[in-house]
């Protein structure tokens, strides 16, 4: 990406639905109800010829104290600092305000490089807030609509020459590489280091006020997502690139899921289905819960969920910093984590503190483990010497008299580990045997937690006429006789 932008403005000017127009997917929530985006959410941009990451930003508010509306001011301010060009908004049907005059001094200070934009310009009821953009100080308006795509050839013009020397100086800034080495130089003991083609996606769920925003910032060790005691604060799955302990990850920051039954506003059913998204998209899942009510009706919910998606999992209880009988509390919560979950038996239960970050090392080794776990092949030959002794130690059933018998079985898949066993009778074969092969693996593959599927399947019949009915002998014979008459 040659350069970033940020795109700033009063609430509800339509930031959000031209981070998406620009990205080319529906990232960002969209709502008529302003101040839907809270946290920084960036994404990488298409316009034309141009390939530029894009930030979008909260709505800026005229406050600075520590409320919620001053947290996300001062995180919108951030991103004007960090980027390299700010797309500074307006409602050009409403025209300008007293907030509008007051962040456009702000960028004049804090922006090298301001593009005005007058947003929901369509038809000639925006005529008069274009020209009122003048006022502002920061040049010739830009006439967009987000919702349309009207505009964005203008928005191309302004953003070519600062694109061509924001390139000129990445150009000039570049390490020399091009030198010769010579053959006494070269080590031949050293070993390349290896390292991921792809981030691991992990992503971190919960109930509200869990501290899943605050443990994200820990990891990497950075304030990019918005804190608070208040809960419910993040509205959409942000995700966040970052390397912790030298692993290339990409992190999922999700809504608090609150029961089916408390969801009734669009904005939070948005919220939830976005997350929902994020699990599904996720290579770990990483359930945080609230040390002071741990396993909560809800939590299950989640846990099971990721379960059923087929994600590895990785509990997480955080609020241990402020716990005063530790050892006693931490044997509740494995009682309780084996008990009510026992589709999970065997995942690791880790203790952390998202405000003091101790436990993260922890964390880390357990996302890590049981990712590997999750990408777990077993051989063939291995599977089939391991069915014998499970059946020799506990042999299938008869039902109606007539014994299951299992010839073989293999790994389908992984990503969650997937198995299947051929036999006679798949049918019939009760669920408790699925679930005693099921935990044996678990055992004796050292794959504790992770998510497995077993298919039973029978094996086809080789003789493709079985089942077909015999002509009867009677329309045999006359049909060999009339043959014999034509003869």
């Amino acid at each position: 990406m040659s350069f970033s932008l940020a795109i700033v403005g009063r609430p509800n000017v339509g930031k959000s639905t031209l981070f998406n127009r620009l990205v080319g997917k529906r990232l960002a929530l969209v709502d008529d109800q302003p101040g839907v985006t809270r946290d920084l959410r960036e994404g990488a941009a298409r316009l034309a010829d141009l390939r530029f990451t894009v930030i979008d930003t909260a709505g800026l508010e005229d406050v600075t104290d520590d409320s919620l509306q001053g947290r996300m001011r001062r995180l919108t301010e951030r991103a004007v600092d960090m980027a390299d060009v700010c797309l500074f908004m307006i409602d050009a049907r409403t025209g300008l305000t007293p907030t509008d005059l007051v962040f456009a001094d702000i960028l004049r200070k804090r922006s090298a490089n301001v593009i005005l934009a007058a947003n929901k310009a369509e038809g000639s009821a925006a005529d008069a807030g274009v020209i009122e953009a003048y006022n502002l100080g920061l040049g010739e308006p830009i006439r967009l609509s987000a919702e349309h795509g009207e505009g964005l050839n203008d928005l191309y013009t302004q953003l070519m020459p600062l694109a061509d020397a924001f390139a000129e100086k990445a150009r000039d800034d570049a390490p020399e590489v091009d030198v010769d080495v010579s053959d006494e130089d070269e080590d031949e003991d050293a070993m390349p280091v290896p390292t991921r083609a792809k981030p691991l996606q992990v992503a971190v769920v919960g109930r509200p006020n869990a501290g899943k925003s605050t443990l994200i910032n820990q990891i990497v060790k950075e304030d990019r997502l918005l804190t608070g005691p208040e809960a419910g604060i993040t509205r959409d799955a942000i995700s966040l690139m970052t390397e912790w302990d030298n692993v290339p990850m990409r992190i999922f920051d999700t809504a608090g899921m609150r029961k089916k039954a408390k969801v009734q506003e669009k904005l939070e059913k948005l919220s939830v289905s976005d997350g929902l998204r994020a699990v599904k998209f996720a290579e770990v899942v990483v359930v945080l819960l609230d040390a002071e009510i741990p396993f909560e009706q809800q939590d299950l919910r989640i846990a099971d969920l990721a379960e059923r998606e087929g994600r590895a999992v990785v509990i997480a209880v955080n609020k241990w910093d402020v716990e005063e009988n530790r050892q006693e509390k931490l044997k509740e919560l494995k009682e309780s984590f084996e008990r009510l979950l026992p589709q999970l038996r065997g995942a690791p239960l880790i203790t952390v503190s998202a405000k003091t970050g101790r436990g993260l090392d922890r964390l880390h080794q357990a996302i890590m483990r049981a990712y590997e776990m999750w990408n777990r092949r077993v051989t063939t030959a291995q599977l089939n010497r391991w069915l014998s002794g499970m059946m020799e130690a506990h042999p299938p059933p008869a039902p109606q008299g007539k014994r299951i018998k299992m010839k073989y079985m293999t790994q389908a898949k992984t990503r969650p580990p997937g198995f299947v066993v051929m036999c006679s009778h798949p049918d019939k074969l009760p669920e408790s045997y699925s679930r005693y092969l099921v935990n044996g693996l678990r055992v004796d593959f050292d794959m504790p937690g992770t998510p497995i599927r077993l298919w039973m399947r029978g094996q086809s019949d080789a003789n493709p006429f079985k089942g077909r009915k015999k002509a009867p002998p009677s329309k045999l014979r006359k049909h060999t006789a009339s043959s014999k008459r034509r003869d």
